[in-house]
């Protein structure tokens, strides 16, 4: 189900009052949307104040209090279109016993704390590659990622400078694994640590899985 968006209370506060038709049209979409006269959680014989008075008079003070019932009314979102912050933690995340972490490559702890959380990396490419080169050798990578079930969003930000995004975060190091191992990749950024190219005296001892 398509979520509600609140409308913009700065855009609504700066139309002109009586005079605007535009806002009472507005309000009265708003109204017929969460019902100000027949809230589910209020008595329509009961209204409070300024649930009484004409739309056209409306503050800002107003529209805040129709928009925070308009929330109470909102049916629940489902927990994966819930905001990062509201999401419940998944017990399948709880961190394994100490002993057992003690035994982890310091790779396989940053995979097993930011999985489920965005993770960014930065990509610098060899060489003096213009944006349209960037842009395809990127998109490469990125497809070669997507066929090994590791999501990441790309954005090129300089001639030759690359973000991917990674939702799961526990993904961008088996991505780091990759990257790293192409020829035209410099250095990459990932969680403040810095992890040069194989052609740039990278370890090259990783492997090329993807």
């Amino acid at each position: 189900m398509l979520s509600r968006r609140k409308p913009d209370l700065i855009k609504l506060s700066l139309l002109p009052s009586k005079s605007s038709p535009f806002l009472m049209l507005v309000l009265l979409i708003i109204c017929a949307n969460f019902g100000l006269t027949s809230s589910k959680k209020a008595d329509p014989e009961n209204k409070p104040a300024w649930a009484k008075k004409d739309i056209r008079d409306f503050d800002d003070a107003d529209l805040e209090r129709l928009l925070d019932q308009w929330e109470e009314d909102e049916e629940p979102l489902p927990d994966d279109e819930l905001p990062e912050y509201k999401k419940p933690p998944n017990p399948g995340n709880s961190m394994p016993p100490l002993d057992k972490i003690g035994q982890m490559s310091p790779d396989e702890i940053m995979k097993l704390t930011k999985k489920g959380k965005t993770v960014m990396m930065f990509v610098n490419l060899n060489g003096s590659p213009n944006r349209q080169e960037t842009e395809e050798l990127t998109s490469l990578w990125q497809g070669a990622l997507r066929n090994n079930h590791i999501q990441a969003e790309r954005y090129v930000i300089e001639e030759n400078r690359a973000i991917f995004l990674f939702h799961d975060g526990a993904q961008a190091w088996d991505a780091k694994e990759f990257l790293v191992e192409q020829d035209l990749v410099k250095e990459l950024t990932l969680e403040g640590q810095t992890h040069l190219g194989r052609k740039n005296g990278g370890d090259t001892s990783a492997k090329n899985e993807l």
